[in-house]
């Protein structure tokens, strides 16, 4: 639930370290924080709900949906409610996961200046350690093969391998060229068939598909994706539209803006990536700053850490729960090219991701002054965006608009639909908003 900043005194408690830290200034964020007004939203735990069953005979509120009536209409403080009911096994949760919490309250300041939005966010994570470990890879003895996932995953469930997937924080921007995001929100980017929702269709149907397949995108799932890009009314996965048809869509700024920050794959370049949907949950274009770090024919690591100057070549079992350092390789920090002769030994592990800063461009590497903290226990992540990035796959913010944001965090080592979201929040430029973006002198 949004708190207005007259409520500021009442989450001092809640915010007193957030707002201790951000007394002294660094390189990224190069202001004060401390008199910049602290809001709350509730993020919560949605299961499976979807596009489909907002408009479906099980949700009640199914007929107000097709009239337009936004979610906090009806939902309004009664994110945590709902959070803790689904989360704990109903009709939208067919796999809970054991003591995962049903909401999270995420701290948000917002200001700008003539060039760029300025963004700090505060969580308290519900592991004791935070999630900076994704993709990662196991030598047996004899060869590599990746190792732990998401806690949604069977063999992480059973105990056959430790849970490792990296947190992340999501902002999703619409200008309100996308139809009822404003009441919706990321609800009009879920739908049936997507990973991990009910109706997921096979790998082989994905990839034998003219547009998600081998023949366009060379996918094997479904992504986020918004309704205008499908032909038919209950917007079917697999009824896409002509690329043609889909670039026209684009060019009317009929998208929405994806940014995320992500724990392993970007802090330790302090960067996030950038992408945005609409067919799809595609990258912008260019490169972002992480790729894989596998050779696919031989499944075997194509960097290793270079022990000149991490000290050791890879990290082994033991290091997982006392969280590594470095967790991450870095091409041009503490990366070297994998020696398979190196005396590799059982337990041995390596990160299945390189990430680099210096290779990173384009529109995709928009997201260049992100740092992320973790700290007793919570992230602290600030974020500068630019208002007008320059690149038509990003919206162009300017001071005096309010834009529809929605904001997600996967935190716990999970994936997919197993992260809170946000219900739509409306976040001012210098004008009022659920958010307003002070403006900095």
């Amino acid at each position: 639930m949004l708190q207005t900043s007259l409520r500021y005194l009442a989450v001092v408690a809640f915010t007193a370290n957030f707002s201790a830290a951000s007394a002294l200034a660094d390189a990224t964020t190069p202001i004060d924080w401390t008199p910049i007004p602290v809001e709350e939203v509730t993020l919560f735990y949605p299961g499976q709900s979807s596009f489909q069953w907002l408009r479906s005979p099980e949700h009640r509120g199914a007929r107000m949906v097709g009239r337009g009536t936004s979610c906090k209409h009806c939902h309004r403080d009664s994110e945590q409610r709902m959070g803790s009911d689904i989360v704990s096994g109903g009709r939208l949760e067919p796999n809970p996961i054991d003591g995962k919490k049903g909401s999270l309250r995420l701290a948000v300041q917002a200001a700008h200046d003539e060039e760029n939005l300025y963004l700090r966010f505060r969580w308290k994570t519900q592991a004791e350690r935070p999630g900076v470990m994704h993709n990662y890879m196991r030598y047996d003895g004899q060869a590599w093969a990746f190792y732990g996932g998401p806690r949604s995953a069977k063999r992480v469930r059973q105990g056959e391998e430790p849970p490792l997937y990296e947190d992340r924080l999501a902002i999703m921007i619409d200008d309100g060229d996308v139809q009822r995001f404003a009441e919706q929100g990321c609800w009009l980017s879920c739908h049936t068939g997507m990973r991990d929702m009910p109706g997921e269709p096979a790998s082989e149907a994905v990839r034998s598909h003219p547009y998600l397949g081998e023949g366009g995108l060379g996918r094997n799932d479904v992504r986020k994706y918004l309704p205008d890009s499908r032909t038919d009314t209950s917007t079917s996965w697999d009824k896409v539209k002509s690329p043609e048809a889909l670039a026209k869509l684009k060019e009317k700024g009929v998208f929405l803006d994806l940014m995320q920050w992500r724990a392993a794959r970007s802090n330790p370049v302090d960067m996030a990536d950038d992408g945005f949907v609409l067919g799809y949950r595609l990258f912008d274009e260019g490169k972002k700053p992480f790729s894989w770090n596998v050779d696919r024919d031989s499944m075997t690591p194509e960097f290793m850490f270079d022990p000149k100057k991490v000290g050791r070549k890879s990290l082994t079992v033991s290091d997982i729960e006392t969280g590594p350092e470095p967790a991450a390789l870095i091409r041009e920090d503490n990366a070297t090219p994998y020696d398979p002769d190196a005396g590799w030994k059982e337990g041995d592990v390596l990160p299945g991701r390189l990430l680099s800063r210096v290779d990173a461009r384009g529109s995709a590497a928009d997201n260049s002054r992100v740092t992320g903290k973790w700290e007793n226990g919570s992230w602290i992540v600030t974020w500068i965006r630019p208002l007008d990035t320059g690149h038509d796959d990003d919206i162009a913010l300017k001071r005096g608009n309010t834009y529809t944001f929605g904001f997600a965090v996967h935190d716990d080592n999970v994936t997919t639909r197993f992260h809170f979201v946000s219900f739509p929040v409306v976040v001012g430029i210098g004008r009022g908003g659920d958010i307003t973006a002070v403006r900095l002198d």
